[in-house]
């Protein structure tokens, strides 16, 4: 059956090896007035991973949207988001820097490496929720996201 693409939910991988900013995180995407699927991965080997469909992930649904920690373990955001961006059938898909990092350096490396925006989780468990409320409510409610799964053909 075809799900028509007004009903079809958003999907967003969320890369986060915390529990506790994954609660955070899920509990205020299910209030959202999008519907959306959130899958989570807990490394940056597992979400080259699911981004390729390999493996495990090889019926993955394509994200339209990727919220990133930098502080991961076996490959860390920063190479996660280099590969994403270096990556011809995945550098298109947005991907949201949420990290706990406020250190110039990574800031300046994430834009560098084509983030689509940087943000630093707050520490006050009202503010987190407010930030992923913003974040949804900008890039699922204002922002036109590539369908899933189409790709743009390349002249040759």
């Amino acid at each position: 059956m075809v799900i028509p693409e007004l009903v079809r939910p958003v999907e967003i991988l969320l890369v986060e090896d915390n529990p506790g900013d994954v609660r955070l995180t899920m509990e205020a995407l299910k209030e959202s007035k999008v519907i959306n699927r959130l899958t989570v991965v807990k490394d940056g080997v597992e979400a080259l991973a699911f981004l390729r469909r390999q493996g495990p992930y090889a019926q993955a649904p394509r994200p339209h949207l990727v919220l990133l920690d930098l502080n991961l373990p076996k490959k860390d955001g920063r190479e996660v988001l280099a590969e994403i961006k270096a990556d011809e059938d995945l550098k298109r898909i947005p991907v949201v820097i949420l990290t706990t990092s406020q250190d110039e350096q990574d800031v300046f490396k994430s834009y560098h490496l084509h983030a689509n925006c940087y943000i630093t989780k707050p520490v006050d468990l009202e503010q987190f929720i407010t930030v992923v409320k913003s974040i949804e409510d900008f890039w699922l409610g204002i922002v036109v996201l590539p369908k899933n799964g189409n790709q743009v053909r390349r002249e040759t």
